[in-house]
């Protein structure tokens, strides 16, 4: 038969910590039932699935063999998973005699005070418990369910991080919870514990001056997409400011994206004609002519009239010297 870790003194998901020592025994040794997820009823019916064996301490374990009531069809099944490793988490059931926030029992991580005396009411094989070493709490008789941030009178939340003027009285410099804290920040910042208090704020300079190289990096890209958009006619240039404060923002992909939607504005002499095939919605586009002798007859003299720039210019490209000046 396997025999189980029922507890030890590492902190749990709850937030808490139970002494070993502090457990007592008494009443479970005369009756040491096995549960099955903390529950004195399954499957319609009520009653343990077995019993714990040989329960002691081992320095800061609280050891016990699970033995399966061979007589119960759904004990059977729970020791079947159990040997065959797929159920391997067992549960103390404890009723909190006494808690004690001295720093000195504090670990890290901790942010309820510690359990220093309890009683162990029942021992339950559980599917996934609070952590490695799962824990019921019950007070009174009655389960704690011990959530995040919630307060209880039984086993209160450690004040590691109140006010100053709030812990008037109280030791404000716990080397503890400084040393925790510190280590957090080395590990934040990528260097070991063991760095000085120089090696650290070098580390902050260093990041604040690549995030404002960041910064100027990215206002710089967004600055040149927005200038490059009003050089396209896809914005007026009186809305620059607008741009640029909805690239930092939004970020360079988007606005790029934003500003490429944007289709360039043309005057309307820039269109030589608008027939059929460029009319909206049409889908083609202007045609574009090389030399003077590519235009239509029937364009040339809109061509001359309303682009004479464009005129002159196929004019020389396909004479080979400057349009004589154009008159009405």
């Amino acid at each position: 038969m396997k025999e189980v870790v029922i507890s030890t003194e590492a902190v749990n998901s709850f937030g808490t910590r139970v002494l070993t020592s502090g457990i007592e025994l008494g009443q479970f040794h005369r009756n040491p039932v096995l549960l099955w997820m903390h529950l004195r009823g399954y499957q319609r019916s009520a009653g343990p699935i077995g019993r714990i064996e040989n329960i002691r301490r081992e320095g800061d374990k609280l050891i016990g063999t699970p033995v399966f009531d061979q007589e119960d069809p759904f004990a059977k099944q729970i020791e079947s998973k159990w040997e065959n490793g797929f159920l391997r988490m067992a549960s103390a059931g404890l009723e909190v005699l006494e808690v004690s926030d001295d720093p000195s029992l504090v670990f890290e991580g901790q942010t309820r005070a510690t359990v220093t005396r309890s009683k162990l009411i029942e021992v339950s094989i559980v599917d996934i418990g609070s952590n490695d070493e799962a824990l019921q709490l019950y007070n009174a008789g009655k389960l704690l369910t011990l959530a995040a941030g919630e307060e209880c009178p039984a086993i209160p939340m450690l004040k590691l991080n109140a006010d100053p003027e709030q812990r008037e009285g109280e030791d404000n410099n716990n080397p503890q919870i400084k040393n925790q804290m510190n280590k957090e920040f080395l590990t934040l910042l990528g260097l070991p514990e063991t760095a000085t208090e120089e090696q650290a704020v070098a580390s902050l300079r260093l990041l604040k001056l690549k995030a404002d190289q960041a910064e100027t990096i990215q206002l710089a890209a967004v600055t040149t997409a927005v200038d490059n958009a009003i050089a396209e006619k896809r914005i007026l240039a009186e809305n620059r400011d607008h741009f640029i404060a909805l690239g930092k923002s939004a970020g360079l992909e988007n606005l790029t994206a934003t500003l490429k939607l944007m289709q360039p504005q043309q005057k309307p002499t820039e269109v030589i004609t608008l027939g059929k095939e460029t009319a909206p919605g049409a889908g083609a586009q202007p045609k574009e002519y090389v030399k003077l002798s590519e235009v239509p007859e029937k364009e040339l003299l809109t061509l001359r009239k309303d682009n004479p720039a464009k005129y002159a210019e196929l004019f020389k490209a396909e004479y080979g010297v400057d349009c004589p000046e154009l008159k009405d």
